[in-house]
């Protein structure tokens, strides 16, 4: 597939990479040419100095025949421009993510409808999990991790509970699998569980917070 990033700072040149290694075909732009040294020695993509909001750079670029582009530079005005520019005169493209990096400018680019990635809102909710109780694990995030899938192992004080004396503890939890001895089913609300028994749950963050008290609780 073909690619383009737009921003070429650690987390732009870190994208671009990553495509490249799975065999994509990336152009990387930026409006400084020294910016492309912090891309990995062994990238072979190209790359295009220029302005993201001028369509000749966007073209030589090959803006026509790109499956998705990705705007990631550390600006969320920019990024939020270049989106909406890209999906008002370029319909070809399948894919368009932009990057947030100031929490307080998300609602801005919300208002453009576009797809967003907020590593710092994102990365600020991980460490806040980790720290409040690391026995809850993240394994999947939806969005920029409003609601994720959490892996809860259940200890000695839950055995023989049912699965719904659980997820009574808030609206916003739902029980997706249970996981015993290493097989895994769908589980019913009267599914009683055993301790080592892994329930995986999508929860708002709201949700894991009443979870964790429940649990405490018994």
């Amino acid at each position: 597939m073909n690619f383009i990033v737009v921003g070429c700072g650690r987390v732009g040149a870190e994208l671009a990479y990553r495509l490249f290694q799975t065999g994509h075909q990336v152009v990387v732009v930026d409006n400084n040419q020294k910016a492309f040294n912090r891309l990995h020695p062994d990238f072979r993509g190209r790359t295009t100095e220029g302005e993201a909001l001028s369509s000749d750079t966007l073209e030589r670029a090959g803006i026509e025949k790109a499956d998705g582009v990705a705007i990631v530079t550390n600006s969320d005005t920019m990024n939020a421009v270049v989106g909406h520019a890209v999906r008002t005169h370029y319909p070809n493209v399948q894919q368009i993510i932009v990057r947030n990096y100031d929490p307080a400018m998300r609602q801005m680019l919300e208002a453009f409808g576009l797809q967003i990635v907020s590593s710092t809102a994102w990365g600020a909710e991980r460490l806040q999990e980790l720290l409040i109780d690391p026995s809850f694990r993240a394994v999947f995030s939806a969005g920029n991790g409003e609601v994720e899938l959490y892996e809860i192992t259940i200890t000695p004080n839950w055995d023989g509970k049912q699965v719904s004396d659980i997820m009574s503890a808030s609206k916003d939890c739902v029980a997706v699998a249970l996981t015993r001895a290493g097989r895994a089913e769908m589980p019913s609300p009267d599914a009683k569980l055993q301790m080592d028994d892994i329930l995986t749950v999508s929860a708002t963050l709201d949700g894991v917070k009443a979870l964790r008290t429940c649990l405490v609780k018994g």
